[in-house]
């Protein structure tokens, strides 16, 4: 491993519970090996990581489906570009599997799809509500600039939408804004969930604390740290092209490469 330990020990009066985990430097090296053990992760289970990406496909379909059921083509665009927000949450399960593979541990289709219902009694409730609010906040301020800067435009249709937005100043205007803010909300989120998410799998934290511990990454290592979440985004949207169909083999290779470099950015416990 290329890391190397950061931050001062916990003091003493914090229980295991409440301290506060090291984290480390993490490198690009690092990145490169959590990829290459994401993939032997998605190859060992092809079948079930797929099935977990292929659910978060079909999620994505059905939410393009009902904007288009509820005549809300204008909320097209955002809810897609938005929609990888919540990835985090999705890969849960493939948190898990990485996990068990790791340690060899057996486990099958029940113990990954009831992981989320196992974490009931922990902190991972709590961290699926900032997840599910950050979209929320990204969803909304979408409509406010629309009704801003787009008041007095007319579109029916998708493609009026679309010829509004790219061909108009004021569609520009609300494109450049609009990309602005959502770019701030990713950057927010990726850094209180990338390290926090399976954290909470890994360990008996509050999510609070695993939120910290997964700003303290990002903030050791920002550059690189960045740079892994600017590959998520492109190889996310990139996917979503032909129908979301190839979130079916990054989703998962993204979750289990995300599990590995956690365990490179956070070292195990003590005792």
């Amino acid at each position: 491993m290329t890391s190397k330990t950061a931050g001062s020990t916990p003091p003493d009066h914090l229980t295991p519970q409440q301290a506060m985990p090291k984290v480390n430097t993490v490198t690009a090296a690092d990145i490169a090996a959590a990829l290459k053990a994401g993939v032997s992760d998605f190859l060992a289970r092809p079948v079930m990581s797929g099935f977990l990406g292929l659910f978060y496909a079909v999620f994505g379909l059905l939410l393009v489906w009902s904007l288009i059921w509820f005549n809300m083509i204008w909320m097209i665009i955002p809810a897609v570009v938005g929609f990888p927000l919540v990835a985090p949450f999705a890969a849960a399960g493939l948190y898990e599997m990485s996990r068990r593979l790791q340690t060899g541990e057996q486990f099958g289709w029940s113990d990954i799809l009831t992981v989320m219902a196992d974490q009931r009694n922990r902190e991972m409730g709590w961290m699926a509500f900032v997840t599910l609010f950050i979209f929320w906040v990204w969803m909304y301020q979408v409509r406010l600039w629309l009704a801003i800067i787009l008041q007095d435009a007319s579109f029916s249709d998708f493609d009026g939408f679309l010829n509004t937005v790219l061909y108009t100043p004021d569609g520009w205007t609300f494109l450049a804004i609009g990309t602005g803010v959502g770019a701030f909300l990713s950057a927010a989120l990726f850094t209180v969930t990338v390290i926090a998410m399976p954290l909470l799998l890994d360990r008996e934290t509050n999510f609070v604390s695993a939120m910290l511990t997964s700003i303290r990454v990002v903030a050791e290592s920002p550059f690189v740290m960045l740079t892994w979440a600017a590959i998520i985004s492109v190889t996310m949207v990139v996917s979503m092209v032909p129908a979301f169909l190839g979130l079916i083999v990054t989703l998962p290779i993204l979750g289990h490469t995300t599990w590995h470099l956690y365990q490179r950015a956070v070292p195990p416990e003590e005792g």
